[in-house]
């Protein structure tokens, strides 16, 4: 079912606003799965939340076309972490416009931030960047491996490694009391279940239809979607990472018929406060 409490807000650089007090706001800078498709960039999540010194701004993944629409709601210079669920491309190339743009602004290098990610990230982003292994990005990030969980400003992020051909993470964050989910990319896997654990919003990854021969260890169908949420008592569903060659109205249907709470596609754009 649609529940339309979330706020739709449309591609404007007044997005640039801070959450309320005591909450968390979720925005959908890129949605689609496994390339950009027509109407969005591939996977990126901007989570923000304000404590009594300021604002506090996450990235959770920076997929093929992200940079450019994160500008629309975050000054890219006042991001605080980001943290790369694996290490396909469509979740993590943009990086390399992200330190451009950290490395040569016109108000001059940018401190580093800490950068979140599996084993070899750092390797991987010079290497897409054609840069020497060392220093690669590292004057510009500080790269960090998951492992304990991470605490920065008011957020809490949990990281569980998941089920993908590649070292892959599903991330809890918290803040204020509230949870978000985020599967990241991932096969079925019990380990969704603690991610989502009565959760505030999962943002749960749908790339394949429970109708078609689907390769294991790879990613979810509509239905599991559905069932993990049913599961894990999660709030609210948002149904992800559909790729472009897929009717997204089949995943958002198989979900809701395993799921009976609030269930939605993600959309470029959308806002949602917690």
């Amino acid at each position: 079912m649609v529940d339309d409490s979330a706020t739709v807000a449309p591609a404007t650089t007044a997005l640039r606003v801070p959450p309320a007090p005591n909450t968390v706001k979720v925005t959908v800078v890129g949605c689609s799965g496994s390339y950009p498709g027509p109407d969005s960039p591939a996977s990126c999540y901007l989570v923000q939340a304000v404590d009594a010194l300021r604002t506090w701004s996450l990235v959770l993944d920076m997929g093929n076309g992200a940079l450019g629409a994160l500008q629309r709601y975050v000054d890219p210079l006042q991001v605080d972490a980001v943290f790369i669920s694996h290490l396909h491309a469509d979740h993590c190339v943009d990086m390399t416009s992200y330190y451009v743009l950290r490395k040569y602004h016109p108000t001059g290098t940018q401190p580093k931030i800490p950068v979140w990610g599996p084993k070899g990230t750092a390797k991987r982003l010079a290497k897409a960047y054609d840069l020497p292994r060392k220093p690669g990005m590292r004057e510009e990030f500080s790269f960090r491996v998951y492992g304990d969980p991470i605490e920065i400003g008011p957020f809490r992020i949990e990281p569980y490694e998941v089920d993908h051909p590649v070292p892959a993470y599903g991330l809890r964050v918290s803040a204020f009391g509230k949870v978000l989910a985020y599967s990241g990319d991932t096969g079925p896997t019990a380990t969704l279940s603690d991610i989502a654990a009565d959760a505030d919003l999962f943002l749960c990854e749908a790339s394949f239809r429970s109708c078609d021969d689907n390769p294991p260890h790879l990613h979810l169908t509509g239905t599991e979607a559905g069932e993990v949420a049913a599961k894990a008592g999660a709030k609210r569903l948002v149904v992800t990472h559909v790729p472009p060659w897929h009717d997204a109205a089949t995943m958002l249907a198989e979900a809701e018929a395993a799921y009976d709470g609030p269930t939605e596609l993600a959309a470029q754009g959308t806002v949602y406060e917690l």
